[in-house]
């Protein structure tokens, strides 16, 4: 008689009536490993004359050269610098090719689309509102922040930059004429920013000290003014969580995460994925505690905790499940690449 596709197989031709299961709960380390170069971008679909930025994430800190091509491929004959006014002919996939100090080559592709506008006007939205929008909005410390200009009028000759709700002299960051094509640094510059010909304005290395709103003054040919607003948001790095079990109860788990960080957000993984529950798991209210009851055998795998901001995420190591079949009872004994930290032994329902 073959046993049913749920029990887990043993040894030594016991009847599968009376099968003991062991639940080993075990805690191994496991690096994470670095996030993978990335390409956004901004936006993904663009009118024609406007302007898009490929904006690179998680770009190793010992890099000592970027390059840029145009398609799939880091062929040298597409090889390009930089693209400010896009046009229909530049959709398509576009690949960046970053080289660390140790000779290692990384490649990350990113596509665009440019539409043609409809419009016979340069502006095709002659009465739309400057404004700004901060990509990301929420921001981890050590990342970049860009507040991307919308809607600028296309006769703007200045472009001037504020930090907080003012355009005081004191206040000002950084600016640049389209006339004079220069750039002047004001008393609120850190050396961090830089700004783009189309006013955009791009913070590398973001502290907390950044967050709070930034104004920007546009002027136009006929010297008249024009403000918006954008806010930064930064935030610190989500510290790893920890992860305990227990087994209060002879046929019951309960995993609990554990993380010093403030207003955080708690998801539990198992192996590699989002946990989907089934109507023997149950979260606490505030999701850091996790209990399975009447354990099974598809309940084992590696299981962990993920704690996060809006701005950052880590995961706990990983805390091994394992239902074992093992005979004689009084001796259970483990295969021997599995170490036992903890154990509980039930008769199979």
């Amino acid at each position: 008689m073959q046993p049913p596709p749920t029990a887990c197989l043993c040894r030594g031709g016991i009847s599968w009536q009376g099968i003991l299961l062991a639940v080993s709960l075990l805690t191994f380390w496991n690096p994470h490993p670095t996030a993978q170069l990335t390409i956004e971008p901004v936006p993904f679909d663009a009118a024609e004359g406007t302007d898009v930025l490929l904006l690179v994430h998680n770009a190793s800190r010992n890099l000592i050269g970027y390059n840029w091509f145009k398609r799939k491929t880091a062929d040298n004959s597409h090889k390009i610098v930089s693209y400010m006014v896009s046009r229909q002919n530049d959709t398509g996939f576009y690949t960046l090719q970053t080289v660390t100090a140790n000779a290692t080559v990384e490649l990350a592709t990113g596509e665009f689309r440019v539409h043609v506008s409809l419009l016979t006007f340069w502006n095709p939205h002659p009465t739309a509102q400057l404004t700004i929008e901060p990509v990301p909005f929420d921001a981890a410390v050590e990342t970049d922040v860009l507040l991307l200009v919308h809607n600028a009028s296309q006769n703007t000759i200045g472009y001037y930059w504020f930090k907080g709700n003012t355009t005081e002299d004191s206040r000002e960051i950084i600016s640049y004429s389209i006339l004079t094509q220069k750039i002047n640094t004001g008393p609120a510059f850190s050396g961090r920013e830089t700004l783009y010909t189309n006013g955009s304005l791009l913070f590398m290395n973001v502290t907390k000290e950044d967050t709070g709103f930034y104004t920007l003054r546009t002027l136009n040919n006929e010297l008249r003014p024009e403000l918006a607003t954008g806010e930064i948001r930064v935030h610190g790095l989500v510290a790893q969580p920890s992860l305990r079990a227990t087994n209060t109860e002879p046929h019951s788990v309960a995993m609990t995460c554990f993380s010093d960080d403030p207003g955080i957000s708690i998801t539990w993984i198992l192996n590699s994925q989002t946990l989907q529950l089934t109507d023997r798991m149950q979260l606490s209210p505030d999701h850091s505690t996790l209990s399975i009851d009447s354990v099974r055998q598809e309940d084992a795998g590696e299981y962990q905790c993920e704690a996060s901001t809006p701005a950052s995420s880590t995961r706990s190591d990983r805390y091994r499940l394992a239902v074992i079949c093992e005979w004689p009872p009084s001796h259970p004994v483990l295969p021997s690449h599995i170490s036992l930290s903890r154990a509980i032994i039930w008769h199979q329902p």
